[in-house]
């Protein structure tokens, strides 16, 4: 056990954790932050990336104790406090670029920190941020449509 102090969300959380938790595991299970997903738990699928220290990374594959003195997005920062859904969320929504939202929350983490470095990106570099996103439902359509807008 190890003693962890995070920023997260804007928030300073201290906690004690077993050495070998995950950061994933710690966000949804500790925190109760289950915008985070977990799906295939290798890194492959997208779906647990959160920030840390600003950029976009798996939180499957990270100790929670890596992240100690850390400051760590999740989706839950997007958007207002009033609910209001922020310029990313908003595209998706507007270009049908979700249906179940398993594969969102890491999708809008990863094109954050596109969108945070205020580059102008191409359809190609658009598309070489999703190789490491799976959706199942979409077709990835409207999800390429909705980064355009917002990153192109």
């Amino acid at each position: 056990m190890r003693d962890l102090a995070v920023v997260v969300n804007g928030e300073l959380r201290r906690a004690r954790v077993e050495d070998r938790r995950l950061l994933s595991d710690f966000l949804r299970h500790d925190l109760g932050l289950r915008g985070t997903h977990v799906g295939c738990e290798h890194g492959v699928c997208g779906a647990c990336t959160v920030r840390l220290d600003g950029a976009a990374v798996r939180s499957c594959l990270i100790l929670a104790a890596q992240a100690d003195g850390c400051t760590i997005e999740t989706v839950e920062a997007l958007g207002g406090r009033d609910g209001r859904l922020d310029r990313l969320q908003s595209a998706l929504k507007a270009h049908h670029g979700l249906q179940c939202g398993f594969c969102t929350p890491g999708i809008l983490m990863m094109a954050a920190e596109a969108l945070e470095a205020g580059e102008k990106l191409t359809e190609e570099e658009v598309r070489d941020l999703l190789c490491g996103h799976l959706c199942r439902c979409t077709g990835y359509v409207g999800i390429m449509d909705a980064l355009l807008e917002v990153l192109g």
